[in-house]
């Protein structure tokens, strides 16, 4: 894990970070996310039809579940340390490539794309984000990912 002092984030524009931990994508991680968000298509909750119909032969993400994984994945690849506060500021692109099958394991990739002092004294981190799939060429997704750190 890298870790960047708040004052010291300009530094590391244009470095790749490097990646997390495999992470497994289990059926009950998408059924949670289906009841949390409203989301039950048949393609995230029905193994029998979903084997039948998609390519994948099994059930598959939630694109926005797999995208909230930046969080907890980008944590295992790099921190910052003395910032009285950290924002998540949103996202700018996001493109989903391919297909999450349950079963599958992800890992995040992150590459610091653009570092930006701002006028309010906070420092904008846009890092791209690819989430990976063990044994896929593509990528889940790849997202343009921004934060700001206080000091």
């Amino acid at each position: 894990m890298k870790t960047v002092d708040v004052n010291e984030l300009e530094n590391i524009k244009g470095q790749d970070l490097g990646h997390s931990d495999w992470m497994a994508i289990e059926q009950d991680r998408i059924n949670q996310f289906a009841d949390a968000t409203g989301d039950h298509q048949w393609i995230h909750l029905d193994a029998k039809k979903a084997a039948k119909e998609l390519p994948t032969k099994s059930t598959i993400a939630h694109g926005f579940l797999s995208l909230s994984l930046i969080v907890p994945l980008a944590a295992q690849v790099w921190s910052i340390t003395g910032a009285k506060m950290m924002i998540n500021y949103g996202l700018n692109k996001v493109r989903f490539i391919n297909m999450v099958p349950v079963g599958s394991k992800v890992r995040l990739g992150v590459k610091i794309s653009e570092v930006n002092k701002l006028d309010n004294g906070g420092t904008q981190v846009i890092s791209e984000a690819t989430l990976e799939i063990d044994g896929q060429d593509k990528p889940a997704y790849v997202a343009e990912s921004i934060m700001v750190a206080f000091p």
